[in-house]
């Protein structure tokens, strides 16, 4: 769901992990057409960047 919203509405994806100051710079990006597809393609680097950290996350409690 996330992926999809990170393609359309790139600025909300910050939001949603967390990284509000990101999503205003990303907003203020996106309003322009040109710069609609970097902040689409910086959104979803970040998603993935979010959830490998969640993942790293997991693993070092698992460990303790």
């Amino acid at each position: 769901m996330r992926l999809i919203l990170a393609i359309f509405l790139p600025f909300m994806v910050f939001f949603t992990i967390g990284r509000p100051f990101a999503g205003i710079i990303c907003l203020i990006l996106q309003i322009t057409l040109v710069g609609w597809l970097p902040a689409a393609i910086w959104a979803v680097y970040s998603l993935s960047q979010y959830k490998t950290d969640q993942k790293i996350d997991q693993i070092m409690k698992e460990k303790k």
